[in-house]
């Protein structure tokens, strides 16, 4: 499946699947980096698409890429207990470490359909120039925590540079990790719109914590200290049906379902409320170390399903789910990607088809989600194919599991 020319047809698509429409035998064409039609239509080279079902891309909008080198170390612990020991490991980990543990991330996140991810970690120059040489689109930046300065922040913000498919934030890690000082600081030291990627109303303890300290729950203080309208927060399985109103302002926020229940935080994200807020929901699996699992499917449907069991409710269907890791991810990066329709990015996702059956119209968004694919077999960013089935990408990936292994 190769392609010489800028335009190109994806021709007769088994499906093409967007939250909220399915669409039978269509063709693609993808011009450049954008979709240019969806129907009957074909430009230039011709690929077969009969035996997929596409879909858009899928965002993970929370990870730690690096984490994977974490993977399975300490599964028993509850959030504050786990920290401490990963907290410990992570002051071993060397820059050479962090590469290998990003680039392995990277490729197993490309290898499950996620085709932009945002990042917290403590290497984000690695993950910037790794991104770019696989293709991916991601966001990340410096981390704001206790032992770091808000001058070393910026300096390291601005040496990030920003391209097509990279954009630079800035992480704070949470309101019991930083002092608030700081972040008033480093609020008075951005000179243009910030773009703040933290971990927010994570467990009851951080909101006693913060509550005692401060006077106030953390969404408050974040909306108190004018930062809401910058603040794409993490999490917040303890959240008040009034703070609600301030998350209306904020970038958007991320439901990470598997991560919460695997660390025992409690809570439960109002997802339904946040949606009827019109507040930006979106999907993220957290670390390697806390998930264990980097796939943006399987974290579909652990959302729809907690979401469900927490409510008592089948309000939360597999559309929202959807929604929520492709077009509200796309959202989040102020992009116009997450969907099939002429103008939208052409980051697309190729399944073959024989995963995904019985093959009736109105079932193939629910067996997306009920019944996640076990492979992908064609990953699109921007128009070009960065990732085919039993390729070069996966050979690299063992070659990367094995160089793992050396260091253990």
């Amino acid at each position: 499946m190769g392609i010489s020319n800028r335009t190109y047809t994806l021709r007769k698509c088994s499906y093409a699947v967007d939250f909220d429409r399915v669409r039978r035998d269509v063709n693609i064409v993808i011009e450049d980096d954008k979709i240019k039609y969806v129907g009957n239509e074909v430009e230039g080279d011709e690929l077969d698409c009969s035996e997929f079902i596409v879909i858009p891309g899928l965002v993970n909008a929370h990870t730690h890429s690096a984490m994977t080198v974490l993977r399975g170390l300490y599964d028993e612990g509850e959030l504050r207990e786990w920290l401490s020991v990963i907290w410990k490991e992570e002051e071993k980990l060397s820059k050479d470490l962090m590469r290998l543990g990003t680039e392995l991330a990277i490729t197993e996140m490309i290898m499950w359909g996620t085709t932009a991810f945002i990042d917290m970690y403590f290497n984000p120059d690695q993950v910037r120039d790794l991104s770019l040489a696989y293709g991916i689109r991601s966001m990340a930046g410096p981390v704001l925590m206790r032992d770091k300065s808000v001058d070393d922040v910026i300096k390291e913000l601005k040496a990030l540079g920003e391209h097509d498919l990279f954009k630079p934030i800035i992480n704070v890690h949470s309101l019991y990790a930083v002092d608030l000082a700081k972040i008033r600081e480093l609020k008075e030291s951005l000179n243009e719109r910030p773009y703040i990627h933290m971990h927010l109303s994570e467990t009851r303890e951080e909101l006693s914590e913060i509550k005692r300290k401060y006077g106030l729950f953390p969404i408050e203080l974040i909306y108190r200290e004018n930062l809401i309208k910058y603040t794409h927060g993490v999490h917040l399985g303890w959240v008040s049906s009034w703070e609600l109103s301030y998350l209306k302002a904020s970038l958007g926020v991320t439901h990470c379902p598997s991560s919460n229940m695997k660390l025992a935080t409690g809570g439960s994200f109002p997802m339904r409320e946040a949606l009827i807020n019109s507040i930006n929901v979106t999907l993220g699996t957290d670390g390697a170390a806390s998930n264990n699992s980097l796939s943006m499917f399987h974290e579909m449907k652990t959302a729809v399903l907690l979401q469900r069991h927490n409510y008592w409710s089948t309000e939360i269907n597999a559309s929202d789910v959807f929604m929520a890791a492709t077009f509200n991810g796309y959202k989040m990066f102020g992009l116009k990607g997450g969907k099939i329709e002429p103008g939208y990015l052409a980051d697309l996702v190729l399944i073959d088809k024989y995963q995904l059956y019985p093959w009736i119209e109105n079932r193939i968004l629910s067996h997306v989600v009920y019944n996640p694919p076990r492979s992908v077999d064609i990953v699109i960013v921007a128009g070009k194919i960065i990732y085919k089935k039993n390729g070069k990408l996966d050979d690299k990936f063992k070659k990367l599991i094995n160089s793992l292994s050396s260091y253990f």
